[in-house]
């Protein structure tokens, strides 16, 4: 019986072993799972900017990038205490008066994106807005 369960054991580890060792594809593999090969790998570079938050702007009030660039931006506030948000990045960072905000995030989405100024600064906080295009 001892035999047999030594047998068994063996042959398990073996098949174990053995699928452990197939062959994993190699190249874009969401490319290959969404049947789009025809799909550009993002570029890749590295984009900055300087930007000053003052009320009620930004400057400058659109950015343009690349898709799959990493975006760096950094904000000052001249005047008061202004926050900078973009959504669909998950950015949204504070900016205290006369500091400056380091931001980075990959723009791995196409399209036009809102940022804005998410701390009320006042009276014209509304209209605190710009564009970030990813080409």
């Amino acid at each position: 019986m001892r035999k047999h369960l030594l047998g068994l054991t063996a042959a398990i580890l073996a098949v174990l072993f053995v699928s452990g060792c197939i062959q994993q594809p190699i190249g874009n593999t969401e490319a290959i799972l969404s049947g789009s090969e025809t799909e550009q790998p993002p570029t890749g570079g590295v984009k900055e900017f300087e930007m000053m938050a003052k009320q009620f702007e930004f400057q400058p009030s659109t950015i343009t990038v690349k898709q799959g660039d990493t975006v760096k931006l950094r904000i000052t506030s001249s005047d008061v205490t202004h926050g900078f948000a973009i959504n669909e990045f998950g950015v949204n960072k504070m900016i205290e008066p006369g500091q400056t905000a380091n931001i980075e995030f990959v723009a791995d989405k196409k399209g036009t994106f809102q940022f804005y100024c998410s701390v009320f600064c006042g009276n014209g906080h509304g209209t605190m807005e710009g564009r970030l295009i990813v080409e």
